[in-house]
């Protein structure tokens, strides 16, 4: 068979079309089911059960399987079976097809991905019933330490969340290879509804830390989630001053990630000091917001009461540190609402750290005006 006739099969499997496709395979001769039985096709090396099941064409996959006799478990570059196909996709009817006919439930593709955690990348609950129908495990981890239940509270969907917690009660308790667990995930996604069923049914205990230190309060709040921020204070208890393994507690880093709404958050509803310092290295929000850049959240910072002219534990201030992310337009911010450069604790300025001409100009410009 040449690659000619092969790229003409393809484009049949692909839109779905059985009768001309079963009409060139035997035009082929007796050798032409073999070659499509061995063949795999493109960088992927995809056979055309896996692109049959990938789109969802049911006869197609039923046709290769049982006029063909193609192998369930053959696999692609990734690993990946035809069930990951179909059940990544939510082609419930494909899925049930392949089970039935004894794909296993459990294979693995790169990574250690099982065809359930694939499916609760999707809000379809009628093939993950399926899935679990057939006995897949939602406990059974990837690579990453990562299991289904944790893929399901990362896409939000509060059906799949409950029904994975009906049939599995403790699924709860898992935690990522960095400790992270399916709270902090769906904090950090923002999952609102989700999260609130994992307040109300599961016992996490209140800030718990991945490997980093991170709390779910931090993840919701630093990625611009209040509504999620809130709902783990109020009904959890979280601390709006537990500090990471950094010592940056969430007003540094919604300084960091330039949320100025959650900013506000934390320092006119929750009370949290401003000026805040970490405490290692007595660096506050302002310094935080001036190396990643953020002018509107220097700005913001200001508004709410920051310390313009505090300085860390190196004796550096703001400018020193808008200066070492090579920021201009934070430099110039800075300058301009009345902070000057000084040197720190080892004598150095912050205009020594200027490396980039538009950060130069900036201070040249500055002593021009003054």
């Amino acid at each position: 068979m040449d690659e000619n006739t092969l790229k003409q099969l393809l484009k049949l499997t692909q839109e779905g079309e059985l009768a001309f496709l079963d009409k060139l395979i035997s035009c082929g001769g007796s050798g032409a089911a073999e070659t499509i039985r061995s063949k795999h096709l493109g960088r992927s090396g995809d056979t055309l059960l896996h692109y049959a099941a990938r789109l969802g064409h049911v006869d197609i996959v039923e046709y290769l399987v049982k006029r063909l006799h193609m192998d369930l478990e053959v696999y692609n570059n990734d690993y990946k079976r035809p069930l990951h196909e179909a059940a990544s996709m939510s082609h419930e009817i494909c899925v049930s097809f392949l089970l039935r006919e004894g794909a296993k439930v459990d294979c693995l593709k790169k990574a250690d991905w099982t065809p359930l955690m694939m499916a609760c990348t999707r809000r379809n609950l009628g093939v993950i019933q399926e899935l679990l129908r057939y006995g897949a495990d939602p406990t059974l981890k990837n690579k990453d330490g990562w299991n289904s239940f944790h893929v399901a509270c990362r896409e939000g969907d509060p059906q799949v969340a409950r029904h994975l917690l009906d049939v599995a009660p403790d699924v709860w308790r898992t935690e990522s290879k960095t400790r992270r667990t399916p709270l902090h995930t769906a904090a950090m996604h923002g999952c609102e509804e989700v999260v609130r069923i994992l307040l109300e049914r599961c016992g996490y205990t209140p800030d718990s830390t991945d490997s980093c230190g991170v709390t779910p309060f931090m993840d919701g709040v630093r990625t611009g989630h209040i509504p999620v921020a809130r709902m783990l204070v109020e009904k959890h208890q979280a601390s709006p001053t537990a500090a990471d393994a950094l010592g940056a507690q969430p007003v540094h880093q919604v300084a960091v990630t330039g949320q100025e709404e959650a900013l506000r958050y934390l320092v006119l509803d929750l009370k949290v000091d401003v000026n805040q310092r970490t405490a290692d290295k007595c660096l506050t929000a302002l310094h935080y917001a001036a190396k990643e850049g953020h002018t509107s959240m220097i700005r913001a910072l200001l508004q709410l009461g920051a310390d313009l002219y505090a300085q860390d534990s190196k004796g550096r201030s703001a400018l020193h540190m808008a200066c070492i992310g090579q920021h201009a337009e934070a430099a110039k911010t800075l300058l301009q609402l009345g902070l000057k450069d000084s040197e720190d604790a080892l004598g150095t300025t912050a205009r020594q750290h200027a490396k980039k001409p538009d950060i130069v100009k900036v201070f040249e410009c500055d002593e021009q005006d003054a």
